[in-house]
């Protein structure tokens, strides 16, 4: 009996305890379909992380605006939201995204609304096509559906991609674990410096620097990164081989972190590759301008002494690819403890 009424006395305790202090379930990850907008809200305990996009006048699906825990916008946002001081370049350089630049000699990577119509044969686009499931929980579950596409609208590849979204008080990380699929034929994937998984930075995390750049796709057309004052431009790139800054662009690493400050608070993040993958280790495609990628399937590309790259799919042959983001607040991200990261995603697929 007396043990009966305890038990009674804890659940109501309980139960109160729900009320009147808003305990929260067990599940904090919460994602939000607007489907009139053409996007999915995620929300780590009750705050934006980030949004997935999927608007009809962009030539792919993303993920923006990308904030840390502490609620530092770390995305650039031109050229969906400019903001006031940030760089201009590269409009196809949009929140995180997953695309590349040499499909059946198709680019996918450079196409924008910059590209005159007279030149949009040469570049594919990417459709969205449905939400498979959007689930909440401790993690939360996105999952969709892609057709990559030519400018006539013929499916070459079609993609099937998770989201997997978790975090805590101090982190956040997003795994993207993408199949792609051949649809008609045979897809060759050649190599190409411009890819894959990637994010484009806030100013706060490009790297200083006085000097106006150039920089040109592999079709040679060029994008001027002009230099720009730097206030509060703190960036500095470590690899998992122990390079950094501008060395690490065009080597092979498990892992790079991008660390820098913003709003005085110390932000690190970071982008795993795996084992899994094609080409592991992967490329760095990472620029002090403030493009941050790995790139499976580059090669020639980064090191002209190495022979060119490709991979072959035939028709319904798959390849999955699988990478982790990850963002930490008020403290860098260590390579020990960035090497226990890589061993866990290692572990989880």
């Amino acid at each position: 009996m007396i043990n009966a009424l305890l038990s009674g006395l804890s659940a109501f305790t309980l139960l109160v305890s729900g009320l009147f202090f808003n305990v929260k379930p067990d599940g904090d990850v919460k994602l939000v379909r607007q489907d009139e907008k053409n996007k999915v809200d995620v929300l780590i305990d009750g705050k934006l992380f980030t949004s997935y996009h999927y608007p009809i006048n962009i030539e792919k699906p993303f993920l923006f605006p990308v904030y840390s825990p502490d609620g530092s916008v770390i995305t650039r946002g031109y050229p969906f939201e400019p903001r006031k001081n940030e760089r201009v370049d590269h409009p196809h350089h949009i929140g995180i995204w997953f695309n590349y630049g040499n499909i059946n000699s198709l680019d996918f990577w450079n196409n924008s609304s910059e590209i005159p119509a007279s030149k949009k044969d040469s570049y594919g686009h990417i459709v969205h096509q449905k939400i498979v499931k959007a689930i909440s929980g401790k993690k939360g579950e996105l999952e969709v559906t892609m057709i990559w596409e030519d400018n006539n609208g013929k499916a070459i590849l079609n993609e099937s991609t998770r989201y997997v979204f978790s975090g805590d008080k101090n982190t956040r990380t997003i795994d993207h674990i993408s199949t792609l699929t051949a649809v008609d034929g045979q897809v060759v994937i050649g190599d190409s410096k411009e890819g894959m998984f990637a994010i484009r930075v806030d100013r706060a995390f490009e790297m200083p620097s006085n000097e106006s750049l150039i920089f040109t796709d592999d079709k040679g057309n060029p994008t001027t990164v002009k230099a720009i004052d730097n206030n509060g431009v703190t960036g500095m790139y470590i690899s998992s081989i122990g390079l950094k800054g501008d060395s690490v662009w065009g080597t092979r690493n498990e892992w790079v972190i991008l660390s820098g400050v913003k709003n005085n608070i110390k932000i690190s993040m970071a982008i795993f590759d795996n084992p899994k993958n094609p080409g592991f280790p992967a490329y760095a495609h990472a620029r002090g301008y403030g493009l941050f990628s790995l790139n499976n399937f580059g090669q020639n590309s980064y090191d002209p002494k190495l022979e060119k790259r490709s991979y072959k799919l035939e028709k319904g042959q798959s390849v999955t690819l699988y990478h982790r983001f990850y963002v930490q607040s008020g403290s860098e991200l260590t390579p020990a403890k960035a090497n226990e990261i890589f061993e866990d995603f290692k572990a989880a697929y």
